[in-house]
């Protein structure tokens, strides 16, 4: 895992790219690459790669970037893994390519050198990747299949720059940041920024699978080289064909994401997932494996400690804890702003940056991690939730003409409000009358009524409208198009990994562990398992009121029977509190009265009396706030500034 950048000026008529601007660029980034640093100029002047670099596969001098190919026209800065890329060099080699190091980044080189783009569908791994091919005049830039490492760009006024984060680009003098207003309004939806846009204006992040290309003459062409669609022909075959195969891939791909030259663990919550990699890795290791776990002193109710030690006893680790409180949160706060880039409102952010640095102080510089389970195998409850909603009521109601549909929808919303009925219940009639889909992610936070009750009235102005329900349909489109007919269960996955998967859980977990120069690895997430698993029937994923079946039935062999089938618990951080004990006076400073406010985006008196009903505990604002102080701390960090 590492750090690149780069800029590349198609449209001077002479080079003024420095290598001190590259160093500046890339040395913002000194989290991510740690151990050496490399840039390189190219197109007389024109262009040029920056590059820090946190070393996992071959530790010497040999893995130096930028990285060239058999001549030096074509130049290579990578960021990530290609766990596939030994059997890739065994036949690369026999057809007379010759390497000068063992790492995983000049595979990639030879592969283009033979197969131009062709070269994106034989690797398997994470990765952001970044070429320059002097001989057809071109840049191109990659973003792993699944969406596990980001890849940000901005291109304006003949001018193309690029990097793995956004304070990267930032610190090139033609950039100068303000917000989004647009991506603002979904980030409130999704505690994210969909792809491709980001909350700073005209800076964007290639999406999950997608291939961008630079022209000379300035043509960017984006195209989708992987998708997360359901296969046409659903899986057949026994249940035990499927749990032995699941489990096959599985133990692949742990096996896969064990490769390293560095010492590698485990983060472990005691759940399915985590427990899962580490009965699995144990299985291919003569030593204990390394596991590390967090927990909080003042939120006892949220912590996963003892099935942790559980697992960690039953297994044999080598397991550490670390216990953190409000005071860690306030500490962190600042930094967490910087490492996000952007707000990415997941207070998980917390508790995750504090096990990552309980990881590398400990002398462990790569783990695997849980992530993408829930969303290929159908495990949370929401999604049970939402199944079983249209299964009983939606789809029988979708039959009735729109008008009275409506019509209903217009006399049943007055009454529950009324009634102080769950917001969610309320936007569900809303969404059947206006003739708008169910599912509109695993999280919404704040939906197309409340919404714009937070915003002042200048941005709704401003905005003219807008719904974040362009966003879900771009997708649901796609998927009814690609795949008609496919269920509901299938186009919620999708949906899922096509925007909350890659563009929070996992944007979060890069953005934390790099924080700490310790590079995340998510073997649920391996392209080959992650297609297995969307050929199954929904038979197998969802039973009654729980998901998650197969694969649980798929680890019985190998995890304790009751922590298989226990109601699940999600890795948490106790925002609620945050808010209404010791550090709300300190909230409210940045919330109410930071830099922001005189931007005039909110409607601070309906954000005041937010506060006001959650500290007197009457309502549950916590994350609502949490997304709100995130934003205001970005904007003091990043624009204001």
């Amino acid at each position: 895992m590492c750090g690149i950048c780069g800029v590349w000026d198609y449209g001077a008529s002479e080079g003024s790219i420095t290598p001190s601007l590259l160093a500046r660029m890339r040395d913002e980034m000194t989290h991510r690459g740690p151990d050496d640093a490399g840039e390189l100029v190219f197109d007389e002047g024109r262009g040029g790669f920056g590059f820090r670099r946190l070393s996992i596969i071959d530790l010497s001098a040999a893995g130096h970037q930028p990285m060239h190919g058999c001549d030096e026209r074509t130049w290579l800065v990578f960021n990530g893994e290609i766990y596939n890329h030994a059997l890739l060099r065994a036949d690369l080699e026999k057809r007379g390519h010759k390497y000068a190091s063992r790492t995983d980044s000049e595979t990639i080189l030879h592969l283009y050198e033979e197969l131009g783009l062709d070269f994106i569908h034989d690797i398997e791994g994470d990765y952001g990747i970044a070429l320059w091919d002097a001989n057809k005049e071109q840049l191109v830039l990659v973003r792993d299949r699944i969406g596990v490492k980001p890849l940000y760009f901005y291109h304006k006024d003949g001018r193309f720059i690029f990097a793995s984060e956004i304070k990267a680009i930032l610190q090139h003098p033609a950039v100068t940041p303000d917000i989004d207003e647009q991506a603002l309004y979904h980030y409130l939806t999704f505690l994210t920024t969909p792809a491709p846009t980001t909350l700073f204006r005209d800076i964007h992040k290639i999406p999950a699978g997608h291939l961008l290309t630079v022209k000379r003459d300035g043509t960017l062409n984006m195209q989708r080289y992987w998708d997360a669609l359901p296969p046409k022909q659903i899986a057949t075959g026994s249940e035990a064909e499927h749990r032995a195969e699941i489990l096959r891939l599985l133990r692949d791909s742990i096996a896969k994401r064990m490769m390293s030259d560095v010492p590698f663990g485990v983060f472990l919550s005691g759940g399915v997932d985590s427990s899962a990699n580490v009965a699995l890795m144990s299985e291919q290791m003569s030593r204990p494996v390394e596991t590390f776990t967090v927990g909080f002193s003042d939120a006892e109710y949220l912590n996963e400690l003892e099935p942790a030690r559980r697992i960690a006893k039953q297994f044999r680790t080598n397991h550490h804890e670390v216990i953190i409180s409000e005071k860690e949160m306030h500490d962190f706060l600042p930094r967490m702003v910087f490492h996000q880039d952007e707000p990415i409102a997941d207070p998980v952010c917390v508790p995750l940056y504090y096990v990552s640095k309980l990881a590398r102080d400990s002398g462990t510089i790569v783990v695997q991690v849980g992530e993408g389970s829930d969303e290929i195998f159908s495990g949370y409850e929401n999604y049970v939730r939402h199944l079983r909603i249209y299964e009983n009521f939606w789809r029988h109601a979708e039959a009735l003409p729109r008008s009275l549909r409506r019509a209903i929808s217009n006399l049943s919303r007055p009454a529950l409000e009324a009634t102080g009925r769950k917001r969610a219940a309320i936007e569900l009639i809303r969404r059947l009358g206006a003739d708008e889909p169910l599912f509109w992610g695993g999280v919404v936070v704040y939906d197309e009524t409340f919404k714009p009750r937070v915003l002042s009235s200048q941005v709704r102005e401003r905005l003219n409208g807008l719904s974040s329900l362009r966003v879900v349909e771009s997708y649901l489109k796609h998927i009814e198009q690609e795949r008609p007919g496919s269920d509901f269960l299938a186009r919620m996955t999708y949906l899922e990994l096509k925007l909350r998967l890659p563009e929070l859980l996992l944007m979060r977990v890069d953005k934390i562990t790099m924080a700490t120069s310790v590079e995340a690895r998510v073997p649920f997430l391996d392209h080959h398992l992650v297609e297995y698993a969307l050929a199954l029937p929904r038979s197998l994923k969802v039973e009654g009121v729980s998901g998650k079946h197969i694969l649980k039935r798929s680890l019985e062999e190998i995890l304790p029977h009751d922590l298989l089938y226990e109601r699940k618990r999600g890795f948490g951080a106790p925002v609620r509190e945050w808010f209404r004990e010791g550090l709300g006076g300190w909230f409210d400073e940045h919330l109410m009265n930071g830099t922001m406010r005189r931007r005039d985006l909110l409607d601070y008196g309906f954000v005041s009396r937010m506060l006001e009903e959650h500290r007197r505990k009457t309502r549950d604002w916590g994350f609502h706030l949490w997304a709100l102080l995130n934003l205001s701390l970005w904007y003091e960090r990043w624009i204001d500034s």
